[in-house]
């Protein structure tokens, strides 16, 4: 199907009269309602199963009780546009090219995965997914949470590339150089009672007293070697996996390229998943794995801009800011005025999850 270049709004109206979307399922991530509308059952049922514990079984109701998000996921053929695409350039150390975009009249933009297929629109009251949505749900489930990572964003947040867990109802944000293993930490921390925030993205807000911090609903992907060493998550694989990894050396393991979904309310138990909380401290991992014995020690960013590119995350390809947007601008300064509001700690010497997690829960109840 060609479709023809018009505001966000306009696109959307012509999905919904092609493609309707009738199967709806309501989801609350804190204090956002999401409304999510499918034209296929079996997309909407893979949804419900995916954000299990953020599914909301009876919204409010009422005009002035609508979602504060609304979008509608299409199975269909993917479409085509009368219009030439810009490539997004690869991030650095990556060479493949993934996605391409097109900016729409209206504050508004298409995004096109080259590999899939998909195609998302958004702007202004609009958001859909189109294109062969149940082969990949894993990008539908991206885009849900892209738009609420913009509505967080546009309320004051600056957005972190870290993982995040409550531990005895403090909050630690966990950050780290590419690699360093800040989902494999949150999982460790988990063993030891922590709730989990988030797996890869944080928005940090300022509440007047410190910072809240707020995940995205997105279970973490976990290599072989962080499922082998954590009691809770090795039901993940199956017995010939565990033993084939299990017999690899341990550096081989390290850089293999196969990734599990650890859903944390099957790994963990019910309840252990939350999606906010205040932000009392930010650990830097800046670790080696062979360089000594692991040492967490508190830091002074305004000394260490260094460990800042380990927290700054850009927005992306999916953000687009509305007019009242109250984002800051997402540069240094305000990075190291917003977490001037907790206090930082850098690890260094050689990578040791268990101690890493015994010293963020020491550091916390200091």
């Amino acid at each position: 199907m060609r479709y023809k270049i018009a505001t966000p709004m306009e696109m959307g109206a012509r999905l919904r009269s092609q493609y309707p979307a009738i199967y709806p399922l309501f989801l609350r991530f804190g204090d956002c309602r999401i409304g999510v509308q499918a034209n296929d059952k079996a997309i909407s049922d893979a949804l419900s199963e995916y954000f299990g514990p953020f599914l909301d079984p009876e919204p409010e109701k009422g005009p002035e009780k609508r979602e504060d998000i609304q979008i509608t996921v299409h199975e269909a053929p993917t479409p085509e546009f009368p219009a030439e695409f810009t490539i997004k350039q690869p991030d650095p150390g990556k060479t493949k090219i993934k996605e391409e975009f097109l900016d729409l009249p209206g504050r508004g933009r298409i995004v096109r995965k080259r590999l899939t297929g998909m195609v998302f629109i958004f702007g202004p009251s609009v958001h859909a997914a189109i294109g062969p949505c149940l082969e990949n749900l894993n990008q539908v489930v991206n885009f849900v949470n892209n738009r609420f990572i913009q509505w967080k964003l546009c309320r004051g947040a600056l957005l972190g590339h870290a993982a995040g867990v409550m531990v005895n109802g403090k909050g630690l944000g966990l950050a780290g150089f590419s690699g360093a293993g800040k989902s494999t930490l949150a999982l460790q921390l988990m063993n030891k009672g922590a709730l989990f925030v988030s797996n890869d993205r944080l928005m940090v807000q300022k509440n007047g007293n410190g910072l809240s911090m707020y995940g995205v609903a997105k279970m973490p992907r976990i290599n072989p070697g962080t499922a082998l060493n954590n009691p809770n998550l090795t039901g993940i694989m199956t017995e010939e996996e565990r033993r084939r990894f299990s017999e690899m050396p341990k550096e081989k393991l390290w850089d293999v390229e196969h990734k599990y979904d650890a859903i944390i309310d099957e790994c963990f138990g019910k309840g252990r998943f939350l999606l906010d909380g205040p932000m009392d401290g930010l650990v830097i991992l800046n670790w080696s794995r062979y360089n000594g014995s692991a040492v967490l020690q508190e830091v002074n960013l305004n000394e260490r801009r260094d460990l800042l590119p380990a927290f700054i995350k850009s927005t992306g390809l999916f953000f687009i800011p509305n007019e009242d947007c109250r984002m800051p601008e997402p540069n240094e300064g305000n990075y190291i005025d917003f977490l001037s509001g907790c206090r930082v700690f850098e690890v260094t010497g050689s990578v040791d999850f268990q101690k890493a997690a015994r010293e963020c829960i020491r550091c916390l109840s200091e």
